[in-house]
Formats: C-alpha cells, sequence, structure tokens
C-alpha cells in the first residue's frame, strides 16, 4: 500500500520541515519530493503536512505516519537483507556528539545491532570538533555531529536552532558579565556563543566548563550560569531564558552524519547505519525514555 520510496521522502521531510532541504538530503528535484509526499498522502487518504511559501509542518496524521513509516521501512530494509542473503561484517568505528547523550540514539544503535549482529560496532562519545578531527585522521567510519553553518561537509539529519538554557531561578545581571557554561575548545557550541556575545560587544567571564554534557547540565541546574544549546534538545530542569535578559541570538546549526574514507567493509555497514539513523531521524529530537 505504501512505497518505500515515499516513505523515505515523507521521513526526510519529516526531519528537516523543508522540501528544499529534503530534495539536498535525497539526491532529487523539489518537484519530485512534491510528488512523492502528494502520492502518500493519496494513498493514506490523508493531509500529512500543511504548507505555505513560508514554513512545513506535520498534521496530527503527519505525526503519526513518522512511527509507521519508520516501522515499514526497517521491516522492508530487514526482508531485502534476508532475501538477497547480503550480511554485514566487520568493525565500525562510530562517533557521535555529546548532544546525543540523553536522545533516544541508543534504540537506533541497539536496532542495527539486531538487524546485523555480526558488525563489531564501537561507539566514540565526544564533542562534535573533535569528532571531525578524529575522522580526518582516519579513526572514525562515520560521525554524527554539528557543523558549523557554512561547513559544506556532511548530510543533513536536521536543523536547529541554538537558545540559551539555565536555570529557571537564574537571574542575570545586565552590568555584569555573562556567566558562561561551555565545553572546552573545539566545541562548535562554545564558539557560537562566544562569536555572538563579541559581536553584540557584551562581556562575558567562563563560569565551568566541562567535556561532559551531563557535567555542563549539572553546573547549569546549580545556577551557575548559562549555556548555548539546540533547541529540541533542551535537558531536564534546564528552560530558555527569557528575552528580556538581552542575550544575543545564537542562530542555527546544522546536525549531520559525515562518512570517512576508509575502504571496504566499513563503507558498506557505515552507510547502512547512516540509513538507520536517516530513517529514524524524527526519534533524535526528543529525550529517552525515562530521562
Amino acid at each position: 500500500m505504501y512505497d518505500p520510496t515515499h516513505l523515505r521522502t515523507f521521513l526526510a521531510v519529516a526531519q528537516t520541515l523543508s522540501f528544499t532541504q529534503a530534495a539536498r538530503r535525497l539526491g532529487l528535484r523539489q518537484s519530485t519530493v512534491s510528488q512523492h509526499v502528494r502520492r502518500l498522502e493519496d494513498a493514506a487518504g490523508r493531509q500529512l503536512f500543511t504548507r505555505d511559501t513560508h514554513s512545513v509542518e506535520l498534521t496530527e496524521d503527519g505525526e503519526a505516519m513518522l512511527g509507521f513509516a519508520r516501522r515499514l521501512l526497517e521491516v522492508h530494509e530487514q526482508a531485502t537483507a534476508f532475501f538477497t542473503g547480503t550480511r554485514l561484517r566487520g568493525r565500525l568505528r562510530f562517533g557521535a556528539s555529546e548532544d546525543f547523550v540523553l536522545t533516544r540514539l541508543p534504540e537506533i544503535l541497539e536496532g542495527f545491532r539486531h538487524d546485523h549482529p555480526e558488525v563489531d560496532l564501537e561507539l566514540t562519545v565526544e564533542l562534535s570538533g573533535t569528532l571531525h578531527e578524529q575522522l580526518a585522521a582516519g579513526k572514525l567510519d562515520l560521525v554524527l555531529a554539528k557543523r558549523r553553518p557554512q561547513d559544506p561537509r556532511g548530510e543533513p539529519v536536521w536543523t536547529d536552532r541554538l537558545v540559551w538554557i539555565g536555570a529557571e531561578r537564574l537571574r542575570l545581571d545586565p552590568d555584569r558579565p555573562v556567566p558562561l557554561i561551555v565545553y572546552p575548545p573545539p566545541g562548535i557550541t562554545r564558539a557560537l556563543a562566544l562569536e555572538a556575545l563579541e559581536r553584540e560587544g557584551r562581556a562575558w567571564r567562563v563560569a565551568c566548563t566541562s567535556g561532559s554534557l551531563n557535567g555542563l547540565i549539572a553546573a547549569a541546574r546549580a545556577g551557575l550560569g548559562v549555556m548555548a544549546h539546540s533547541r529540541r534538545l533542551v535537558p531536564p530542569g534546564l528552560v530558555r531564558v527569557p528575552e528580556r535578559a538581552g542575550l544575543p541570538e545564537l542562530g542555527e546549526v546544522d546536525f549531520v552524519l559525515v562518512h570517512g574514507r576508509r575502504p571496504g567493509a566499513a563503507t558498506s555497514a557505515a552507510d547502512a547505519l547512516a540509513a538507520a539513523i536517516l530513517s529514524g531521524g524524527d526519534r533524535l529530537h526528543g529525550r529517552a525514555s525515562g530521562v
């Protein structure tokens, strides 16, 4: 009833909320993306997106289709692998940025391990900047991390706005330097936060530095300062800093998949994991259950 190609296109639009970005990710024309979505809507008999010249949003039926599309594609890929007799083997060195520690990425990795039990998956959790350096040095095969807005590397998973967050009770004194909670260099969010403050001529000081997301969260919950963070991944116990605090806009950041250059089995395994992440990318926008 539902064409897998149309389902993949639907997921790409749902994750990016952009027909243009979905077309770029899939290597299709925008008109083809629109046609795929229209045919899926015809098959479902429901409207899946509301769209105008400025925005694309999922309808309630579109939200429901997300889960169905992901599961249908997983079953389709499992059946294809089983009947073609292809079994992935070898070692896959996968790097994920700290941003995904509290998301449902482990569920995607668990599904990948179930589907490809003969792949030895090695996970590295690090700062985005560090992961990009390790990939360039040939130490990783696939990376899921942030990139700077003008950086051309990688396949977009989604784009999010960065916001300032802190403890709800935190109050900033406009006459004193902004207390910052940041990753150490080469953290991308750190660099963007400092650039934004310096552009506005706003004084700042580092109140806490930690290479661990849990360390930054603990400092923020204690009221030590503010931190720049993805709008869709705000940790529990923290809130967006109100606009009246006068902090500068931080802009957007892209979350991308970047492949390494090691040939052989690692390439096929990396392609399979990248496909699993892209098809289940909507699960990366929310916190893991129980967090």
